[in-house]
């Protein structure tokens, strides 16, 4: 009695009732996604959420009595082991959506990936309280952006492009948390985005401006894109050369910091160009404009809209939503199952959705201040970095502000392995809040 009065007395019921509220409105919208027209249900679908939300609240419950500390010493070695999984998924996983991601047997099956998501938060953690104290700010950078490539292209190999995406939010919030210069996470942040903004403008300029612009030629044309790339490296070079003869000043340092995300981005936009898939490209193209292609890829988008447009105040009332009963939304119990809930619960409901992911952000940052050392710190950073990328991703492509990337709505969308991953997260975050009080 003694035990359950001092796990009650630190029990973390905030983090418990908004995980559990979101689950039970997941069930309920995965239940309304499979009414069809004529007021059938024809999926099974909520009946497997509600086993994996049941397992998963176990789980998480389990996990928030175990002390994560003595993880700690295992951490390297559960790393190895998640990667292996990976490769070996990707030889002889199954297919699903274009991606052989999934490893299962019959209709049983796991999405490794997700899973990976949290032990790449354990790792990173580990690495970053082992280096708290270390002198080369640098060298720490580099090596935890090994850490976070390695998960990353083995994902991107599969290929899982929406998946590989998360590692990136996961990986700016720890390293802001654990003290890394912002000049360093600036740098991976403005590569990253411009990198996109290169991949989109020619698509932008060939689909929807359909004439040439001319800041647009450089990335189209092969000869000046080279030769900018060649302007830019040598700048690059010669600004290095800059700071090595005068070492106190700074200009040459930033012009050499710039140069590099410019001649970086570059780069990796001509490969991003020749990687994508036809059907990322057009994702990015009804993202732009959904019109370009509205009985195709951009469907998905414009029924989205009009799902959560008609919900109004108060939304049509439960089971009573037109777009998913007479199937106009694709992926309605996954990717898209915030705009069933918005059609049928209204924006009402929807601002309850945004309070209770807005109480789990907002806990999860009083456990970061609050942790008990840097090692729960970090997860509970990663944890956090990993719930706001999910949430405004999802909810911002289905409002149409966001492309389309196949990120599910953790907690709510159809999948045991994302609910899964996300309240093995949660048990996490109050094991570490526990901690703090010697728990």
């Amino acid at each position: 009695m003694k035990l359950n009065f001092k796990f009650l007395q630190f029990f973390d019921f905030i983090l418990f009732f908004c995980v559990v509220a979101l689950v039970t409105f997941g069930v309920l919208s995965i239940y309304s996604s499979g009414i069809n027209s004529e007021g059938m249900n024809v999926s099974t679908e909520y009946v497997k959420q509600i086993i994996w939300g049941g397992t998963g609240i176990l789980l998480m419950l389990g996990l928030s009595l175990v002390d994560y500390r003595r993880l700690s010493r295992y951490v390297p070695q559960i790393f190895i082991f998640a990667c292996a999984v990976l490769i070996f998924t990707k030889f002889f996983g199954r297919y699903v959506n274009g991606a052989r991601s999934w490893l299962g047997i019959g209709p049983f099956g796991i999405q490794p990936s997700e899973f990976m998501k949290v032990v790449f938060i354990l790792f990173l953690a580990w690495y970053l309280d082992r280096t708290k104290k270390s002198s080369d700010q640098r060298k720490r950078f580099i090596i935890s952006l090994l850490i976070m490539f390695i998960p990353m292209a083995l994902i991107l190999a599969q290929p899982d492009l929406g998946t590989a995406l998360v590692y990136f939010p996961i990986f700016l919030a720890m390293t802001f948390i654990a003290g890394i210069p912002v000049r360093y996470i600036l740098f991976v942040f403005l590569s990253g985005m411009m990198t996109i903004l290169f991949t989109v403008l020619p698509i932008w300029e060939s689909q929807i401006a359909h004439h040439s612009v001319i800041f647009v030629r450089v990335l189209t044309n092969s000869t000046l894109r080279l030769i900018l790339i060649f302007a830019t490296g040598s700048i690059g070079v010669l600004s290095l050369l800059g700071m090595f003869f005068y070492r106190h000043n700074k200009y040459f340092y930033w012009i050499s910091y710039f140069s590099a995300i410019l001649c970086g981005s570059l780069i990796l936009s001509y490969f991003a160009g020749k990687v994508l898939k036809e059907y990322q490209v057009m994702r990015l193209i009804v993202f732009i404009d959904p019109y370009a292609d509205p009985r195709g890829a951009g469907w998905n988008i414009i029924q989205s809209k009009t799902a959560i447009g008609s919900g109004n105040l108060l939304g049509r009332g439960y089971l009573q939503g037109t777009q998913s009963h007479y199937r106009f939304l694709p992926e309605q119990s996954t990717d898209f199952i915030f705009s069933i809930l918005s059609e049928e619960w209204g924006f009402v409901g929807g601002m309850v959705i945004f309070a209770l992911y807005f109480s789990i952000l907002l806990r999860t940052i009083f456990i970061i201040k609050n942790a008990s050392n840097t090692f729960g710190m970090m997860i509970a950073a990663g944890v956090l970095g990993m719930f706001a990328f999910h949430f405004l991703i999802n909810v911002g492509m289905v409002m149409g502000i966001m492309p389309i990337t196949g990120i599910p709505l953790l907690f709510l969308s159809y999948g045991g392995s994302s609910l899964w991953t996300a309240m093995i997260c949660v048990g996490f975050l109050m094991s570490v809040s526990s901690r703090k009080f010697g728990f």
